[in-house]
């Protein structure tokens, strides 16, 4: 039992994409971004970068597949890209929505 336990973790140690390479820790980082994202969720919207917020829901989206196609593939990579993506994505959903209240207001006052 304790050799197939160390198989298994000598095998994901050694793996192309293990915690000795950076296909590991790249992506370990980079859900850094998802947990800002998140954290910005209690922004207010007129605080919110469109511009930031449209590269980071490229790159993510963008990215996302990328690491499906490259050589090792690379799922960890992708899940966080998807992530990063779509949080970008949701603020900018939250700006589209503010400024559509705010016209509907403006033309009820109208």
């Amino acid at each position: 039992m304790a050799s197939a336990s160390t198989s298994a973790f000598s095998k994901f140690l050694n793996s192309p994409v293990g915690p000795k390479t950076i296909h590991f820790w790249a992506p370990a980082m980079k859900w850094g971004l998802v947990i800002a994202g998140l954290g910005d969720l209690a922004r207010p919207v007129d605080q919110i970068s469109v511009k930031q917020q449209l590269s980071l829901a490229a790159t993510g989206l963008i990215w996302t597949r990328w690491s499906t196609i490259i050589t090792p593939k690379n799922y960890s990579l992708a899940t966080v890209n998807f992530f990063v993506g779509c949080t970008a994505a949701y603020q900018l959903a939250r700006v589209a929505m503010a400024e559509k209240k705010v016209e509907v207001e403006e033309a009820k006052s109208s």
